[in-house]
């Protein structure tokens, strides 16, 4: 069975942001965890709308960075930048599904139909990070191309460490069952990504050859996910990890972004529970972060000091 360094945390937009991150890593100490993925563009260019921009990483422990992009030389720069940063390792998207990703900017999964450009990007930012580099990608870009094997072969060419293959193709987007395919052979090591919530999930990965698996919707509302996949268990008081998570948005967001993203945050925890329906009405309508504190506390019973 896989040990805890070998189960990873997927890049999700909009939730693995350095927040969640720090909740995350109080209940697993040694897995690796992903950024949101980073447009090489925004980064370069230190876009000041976008707070991952000027992350630092160094207090995080074994943190990858993702970026995006189909520029050769600013994917380079965007790696060297993160790695600066202090970013364990540099991840590049080349399975992201959406359509402003893979066919409008011709990055994530478009690199799939473009196994040159996908070469010329890897190399570049093998030679420039100076860390670590992976790539995660899908099984193709539909059926009919399912070509994963060729572009795990240029990867491995190029210096790449290491892959994450989610087993859909790029027409499934998250639609159907994920097939993971046996890997083994392949000359690099590849982890596990697309349904996996469990250690069963985890055991059947490793008996196709996978040398981890990677955690990616399961973590909505469920921080302590990884470690449940070890033998861990959740959290008896959840609304305490709640407020907690709270507590780091309001502080690196701000009141005024942090209360209106993390309605989210408070359905995915909720999800499931008694009452959870009229909850999420009720956070829906909140604006101030102390009525949202007041609204968790309620529905957990939280004690008021937290």
């Amino acid at each position: 069975m896989f040990c805890d360094n070998q189960i990873f945390a997927a890049p999700l937009a909009g939730i693995t942001d350095r927040p969640f991150r720090r909740v995350m890593r109080q209940f697993s100490p040694n897995s690796p965890l992903l950024t949101e993925m980073i447009s090489c563009h925004s980064l370069v260019g230190a876009h000041k709308n976008c707070l991952r921009n000027f992350d630092r990483y160094d207090d995080e422990g074994a943190v990858g960075a993702q970026i995006f992009g189909a520029n050769v030389n600013l994917m380079a720069d965007a790696a060297k930048i993160l790695a600066d940063a202090g970013a364990r390792w540099i991840d590049i998207n080349m399975g992201c599904p959406v359509p402003k990703v893979a066919t409008r900017a011709g990055a994530g999964a478009h690199l799939m139909r473009d196994h040159a450009l996908a070469g010329r990007i890897m190399s570049a930012v093998v030679r420039a990070a100076g860390v670590p580099v992976s790539i995660k990608t899908r099984l193709g870009w539909d059926d009919a191309h399912a070509d994963w094997r060729d572009l795990i072969n240029i990867a491995a060419d190029c210096g790449v460490r290491f892959a994450t293959l989610h087993g859909r193709t790029r027409a499934q987007l998250y639609v159907g069952p994920a097939l993971l395919p046996d890997v083994h052979g392949a000359p690099i090591p590849i982890i596990a990504n697309g349904d996996i919530r469990t250690a069963d999930d985890a055991r059947r990965a490793e008996n196709l050859g996978y040398g981890g698996v990677m955690v990616a919707r399961a973590l909505m509302g469920r921080p302590w996910a990884l470690r449940e996949i070890t033998g861990g268990a959740a959290p008896e008081n959840i609304g305490e990890v709640v407020l907690r998570h709270l507590e780091y948005a309001l502080e690196y967001y701000g009141a005024r972004t942090a209360v209106p993203m993390f309605r989210k945050h408070a359905a995915w925890y909720s999800a499931g529970m008694s009452n959870s329906s009229e909850f999420r009405i009720r956070v829906n309508q909140i604006t101030d972060p102390d009525d949202l504190k007041s609204a968790i506390r309620e529905f957990w019973g939280c004690v008021e000091n937290i």
